[in-house]
């Protein structure tokens, strides 16, 4: 069991490992070969400037992001060959894990905005001092 420590964030649950790419049918088959399937439909939101598909499968739950411009979001990311692109937790209290992340010296991304992939709960995205990207998902 995770116990809370003066340097973490509680109430923090795992929920998906956000993917980009360029093309969902290349990705959905190369997770198909790892057992992974679609999960719901594809989404758009224009708020985030992306399209989304999430796979379920033998391991953690993935959401295969492309961009609604090129160039806008993703791009980036994608030169560089990055595609592992944010981990994401839903967040009991999201205002709290929000001053909790920046307080242990995350930069905010963007947010707190409404996601069509959620229903309209807010998320927020946060880069750690780590460098990796990470999204909290409202879970109310």
């Amino acid at each position: 069991m995770n116990r809370p420590t003066p340097h973490s964030v509680p109430g923090l649950v795992f929920h998906h490992v956000g993917v980009a790419c360029r093309d969902f049918g290349v990705e959905e088959r190369a997770f198909a070969a790892l057992g992974y399937e679609r999960e719901g439909n594809d989404f758009v939101d224009p708020i985030q400037g992306i399209h989304g598909r999430f796979l379920v499968g033998t391991g953690p739950r993935l959401e295969l992001l492309r961009e609604q411009v090129e160039g806008t979001t993703l791009t980036p990311w994608l030169r560089k060959g990055i595609t592992l692109y944010h981990l994401a937790f839903e967040a009991a209290d999201l205002a709290d894990a929000m001053a909790r992340l920046i307080a242990l010296g995350a930069k905010v991304v963007t947010g707190p905005v409404p996601a069509v992939a959620f229903g309209g709960r807010d998320i927020a995205f946060f880069m750690l001092p780590n460098r990796q990207m990470i999204e909290l998902i409202s879970d109310r």
